[in-house]
């Protein structure tokens, strides 16, 4: 697998760890997962997105 494809993938699980724990945070609908970790979600999968992009950048530039 390509270094491309590697940082692709990871973008995109960045990008659904986030859109979870936002979800969770605006919808307020599921009850088993507590406040705390959907924050800890949005915020990580944030940073991955942020570093990812970065990486994606630097990647396709060279």
């Amino acid at each position: 697998m390509s270094n491309l494809m590697k940082v692709i993938l990871t973008l995109i699980g960045s990008l659904l760890v986030f859109g979870f724990g936002v979800f969770r945070i605006t919808a307020e609908s599921l009850a088993s997962i507590p406040l705390v970790v959907a924050w800890i979600f949005a915020v990580t999968g944030l940073i991955g997105i942020i570093a990812n992009g970065v990486l994606l950048k630097k990647i396709r530039t060279n």
